[in-house]
């Protein structure tokens, strides 16, 4: 009977470290692994181009990679991407739905060496079709829903309307018609290409509607 105390100490320490294992793993919760910068990279394309075109996905991953080259930014895909109000809230911890695919495989494509010529050295975006009370935007392209910008000097007034790319070329747009005015001169000086021009009366002006 003399050895019955010490083995209800042995079986309580064991609880007691038992309990202190659960304890202190629910503390601590699972542990994560850490993500690779192919899920970093997908994860910012998928929440700041709204999923709209690989095109979108390829210029916000080229900021991505022009501030990682950059070394005023923190040395890692994930780094930069999960820097604290930078991207879009929840970039590497909400979860991913339709679309994903799409940016998966561009994300490989931007890892590999892809990026969106017309940004060229832009580290920021924001928002299409918005303005800010700064004159430091120097805005190159809009892309997926978003413009994208570099910072210098004087780069835009205040007053100036929100960025929108130049229009396409395109062939099968009717050429723009000359104006009555120029119509008129040219018609007057037809006869002699050393021929000075004929005065042009008020009469004639207010007829071109440009009086």
């Amino acid at each position: 009977m003399a050895f019955r105390p010490t083995i209800t100490r042995a079986r309580a320490t064991l609880a007691l470290l038992a309990l202190v294992t659960v304890l202190g793993a629910c503390a601590g919760g699972p542990r994560l692994r850490p993500m690779t910068a192919h899920e970093c990279m997908t994860r910012v394309m998928y929440f700041e181009s709204n999923r709209s075109s690989e095109e979108g996905m390829i210029a916000v991953g080229t900021v991505v990679m022009n501030r990682l080259e950059s070394g005023r930014y923190p040395k890692t895909v994930c780094g930069v991407v999960g820097q604290k109000n930078q991207f879009a809230p929840g970039v590497l911890t909400r979860s991913m739905e339709k679309g994903k695919d799409l940016a998966s495989r561009t994300a490989t494509k931007v890892l590999n060496g892809a990026r969106h010529r017309n940004v060229e050295k832009a580290m920021f975006f924001h928002t299409a079709g918005m303005t800010f009370p700064y004159t430091n935007m120097h805005y190159l392209v809009e892309a997926g829903g978003n413009v994208f910008y570099e910072k210098r000097k004087n780069a835009r007034r205040l007053s100036d309307p929100p960025f929108r790319n130049p229009e396409p070329y395109d062939p099968r747009r009717p050429a723009a018609q000359p104006s009555a005015m120029a119509t008129m001169a040219a018609s007057r000086s037809a006869g002699s290409t050393s021929a000075a021009l004929e005065p042009i009366s008020i009469d004639d002006l207010i007829r071109a509607d440009r009086y």
